[in-house]
């Protein structure tokens, strides 16, 4: 029962009723073509017995002029057996008759009930095609309902194919920033030379610490409290002379005037 249950199940889920209703139009094609066979094959009978009757009646009439030929020159026994035998084709030709009818009467019994078949089949494919095409505008607009609602296969898929999509490009975005912060505080080595490299950064450290040092030295000296640095020296050279001027005019001076007193 289980078995047949599930089978059931299974079959009923496979079929298709324009496919049933298509198969069950075409058994009833066949069986009219059937019945229009049985009747050709009747008519044929029918008109087989009609030529054998008629093929009798003319032989029948050949053995009554006959008789009448063998009376007019007195062969009496000869008359008489034409007359026989005329009276044998009679018997066949009436048990003909009778198989005629009889073939005539099913002929057009076999008629009828083709044409009866032929409206059963006409209305048949009438009720087929409207009934397979309600079931068609039916399963669509169940397919269009459920593509609305979300709920059928297809559309199910494609929401969830929509959703892995979303939810992956959002774990690339989380780990594409990730990178980033790590990258920008140091934790990860960046190896695409967008950034410089540790000798670089400890390159730039010392050139910031020696700018320190350097503007340090020059405001000691400023102050009077150790030796200017090179670079200072060189930034000060236009007040250097200034300042050193004054103090060199008094040994001109005094060279001068030993001279002019000798």
């Amino acid at each position: 029962m289980i078995f047949k249950s599930k089978a059931n199940k299974a079959l009923d889920k496979m079929e298709d009723p324009r496919e049933t209703l298509d198969y069950s139009y075409q058994r009833q094609l066949e069986l009219l073509q059937k019945v229009r066979r049985g009747v050709a094959d009747v008519a044929t009978s029918r008109k087989r017995v009609e030529l054998q009757i008629n093929g009798l009646e003319q032989q029948a009439k050949r053995y009554e002029e006959q008789g009448r030929k063998a009376l007019s020159v007195g062969r009496e026994d000869l008359a008489r057996e034409a007359l026989q035998r005329r009276s044998n084709l009679q018997t066949q030709m009436a048990d003909l008759k009778v198989q005629h009818d009889n073939l005539q009467a099913e002929e057009e019994k076999l008629t009828t009930a083709s044409q009866r078949l032929q409206a059963k089949v006409d209305a048949f494919r009438t009720k087929k095609e409207t009934i397979k095409a309600t079931y068609t505008a039916a399963e669509a607009q169940t397919r269009i309902n459920e593509a609305f609602s979300g709920i059928s296969e297809e559309m199910g898929d494609v929401g969830l194919a929509i959703q892995r999509a979303e939810d992956k490009t959002a774990q690339m975005q989380a780990r594409a920033g990730a990178i980033d912060e790590l990258l920008a505080s140091g934790a990860l080595d960046d190896y695409s030379g967008t950034r410089g490299d540790d000798i670089q950064a400890e390159l730039d450290r010392m050139g910031g610490g020696m700018d320190v040092e350097l503007e340090l030295a020059r405001m000691k000296a400023e102050l009077g409290q150790g030796p200017a640095p090179q670079g200072a020296i060189e930034q000060g050279q236009q007040q250097a002379p200034s300042q050193q001027q004054p103090q060199q005019q008094p040994q001109t001076q005094q060279y001068r005037q030993p001279g002019e007193g000798a």
